[in-house]
């Protein structure tokens, strides 16, 4: 992932854990309302507790095993991750650019598009010029890679 990507969920995590108080303080006021079996406030807020833990323990084991890429390190011979990607789709004749992103960065409206979608597999180690096919669950999509930088 890049170094922002990283820094976006570190930030991520640390709003997280902010909510911790937030959530001990609804369980400590639904739990003076009385009767526990029979309190859907106390329910909800064990509930939101509980989804927030994991959130928290996913977050930190993304943090903890995220491999930040060094951009001085990737090339533009062969499209690989980080690459921006210009192709033609030939199949849409219209022309498309795209960066290759890890899962977590990946925002289709901002171009950045997951290493593990069809159209990215499908464009991985192909370098400018190649023709390449992406099987898509709409069919197969036909590109032309116009060009490849950093």
């Amino acid at each position: 992932m890049t170094a922002e990507g990283l820094e976006n969920l570190k930030k991520e995590l640390e709003e997280a854990l902010a909510q911790r108080p937030v959530i001990s303080a609804a369980i400590a006021e639904a739990r003076e309302k009385g009767d526990l079996s029979e309190n859907a406030e106390y329910d909800a807020a064990r509930e939101a507790q509980g989804l927030l833990e994991v959130k928290i323990a996913n977050l930190k084991n993304r943090v903890a095993n995220a491999k930040v890429i060094n951009e001085s390190q990737i090339g533009t011979d062969k499209v690989q991750m980080m690459n921006k990607v210009k192709v033609m789709n030939l199949t849409m004749n219209r022309e498309m650019e795209f960066t290759i992103v890890g899962e977590s960065e990946a925002d289709l409206s901002k171009g950045r598009l997951a290493l593990t979608t069809p159209i990215a597999k499908a464009l991985l180690g192909h370098a400018k010029g190649d023709l390449v096919e992406a099987k898509v669950p709409a069919g197969i999509i036909k590109f032309k890679i116009l060009d490849i930088t950093i």
